[in-house]
């Protein structure tokens, strides 16, 4: 049975996952960090999913940074650049409320499982290298302290941006072959 086009529906289920999503890895977070009055050991040594996220980005970070010729290296929390500069990802640069944000949408909307899938894959990797670009900017270029605009700001609108385009054309794609079976 085809599922019903209801954008009620859809905003309800959209705005509930969202609010569900962010605020779990806020609390996970929380449940993570051993200076928190509600530290769990257990989750924290065995499902950090948190700190497998920092460890990613960072390693790609340096990957992409020895690729491009410059020496990086990193702990579990800073990126070191010689000659350049060092980052420090806290949790607020691992792009989880975005990510958070594109998932809820994907989920909502009314398309097939198999699309959905493949939407949330690649939107997540693409969001997350793109994460992994920004740190390779800011570690070479970002100890400027006369900044005009937070770089979590400037990223956090170009992403929304390309997830705004990505996710045009996920929808247009339905409505493209929609029109062409009415057509034929």
């Amino acid at each position: 049975m085809k599922q019903q086009n209801n954008p009620i529906r859809f905003a309800i289920t959209f705005v509930m996952l969202f609010v569900a999503f962010y605020y779990f890895n806020i609390f996970y977070f929380s449940a993570t960090s051993p200076t928190s009055q509600h530290y769990n050991s257990f989750l924290d040594q065995h499902f950090n999913y948190i700190q497998v996220l920092r460890w990613m980005l960072l390693s790609g970070t340096a990957l992409l940074l020895k690729c491009l010729g410059y020496s990086a290296i990193f702990n579990n929390y800073d990126l070191l650049v010689a000659g350049h500069g060092t980052i420090q990802v806290v949790y607020a640069c691992l792009g989880l409320g975005i990510v958070s944000f594109f998932i809820a949408f994907i989920i909502a909307y009314p398309k097939p499982l198999k699309s959905k899938l493949i939407a949330i894959i690649v939107g997540v990797v693409v969001i997350e290298f793109l994460n992994i670009i920004r740190f390779a900017i800011l570690a070479l270029y970002g100890n400027n302290a006369n900044q005009l605009i937070d770089h979590h700001t400037l990223f956090n609108i170009i992403i929304y941006i390309i997830i705004c385009a990505g996710l045009y054309f996920w929808i247009k794609q339905d409505i493209d072959v929609t029109n062409k079976h009415e057509t034929n």
